[in-house]
């Protein structure tokens, strides 16, 4: 292979996106996880949680692109730490129903104005042009990819 057709790795479109998110999510969590002891995977439960009510782990796993086994790790450590509730559900038996307890609704109130600021910082590096045009350009890579832009993975 010559070097003209080699991976320029960090000019490759998703190698530099998984960076950014890691990084933003490695970040993210540092607002919250000695405060409230949770791991970024706990968190993204909670926000799932925070917003969808009686929710499956499946659904957990569709709705943040997470694994089985990590959703089932971050709601184990989540129902040790009292932050979650879990329910069998009144259709199936055998599937677990889930929900935020009232501390699990606490520290997802708590977190929300963390992560708001958090990311108005980043957006303040990008003025009003360049805001719009990311977002057109990530609403399009999701239309590419068959992820709604507003809610990946609604049901």
């Amino acid at each position: 292979m010559s070097p003209a057709e080699a991976l320029a790795l960090g000019a490759f479109l998703p190698y530099r996106l998984s960076v950014l998110a890691s990084r933003m999510s490695r970040e993210l969590s540092l607002l919250y996880a000695e405060r409230y002891g949770i791991a970024i995977p706990e968190w993204r439960v909670i926000a799932v949680l925070g917003q969808h009510e009686d929710v499956s782990a499946d659904f957990v796993c569709v709705k943040t692109d997470m694994d089985k086994v990590t959703v089932s790790r971050a709601v184990a450590r989540l129902l040790e730490k009292k932050l979650l509730l879990r329910r069998a559900s009144s259709t199936d038996r055998r599937r677990s129903m889930l929900r935020l307890s009232s501390a699990g609704r606490r520290v997802y109130a708590d977190i929300v104005p963390l992560a708001r600021s958090y990311e108005r910082r980043l957006l303040n590096a990008l003025d009003h042009e360049a805001r719009a045009a990311l977002e057109r350009a990530l609403g399009a890579l999701e239309t590419q990819l068959g992820i709604g832009a507003s809610d990946p993975a609604a049901p």
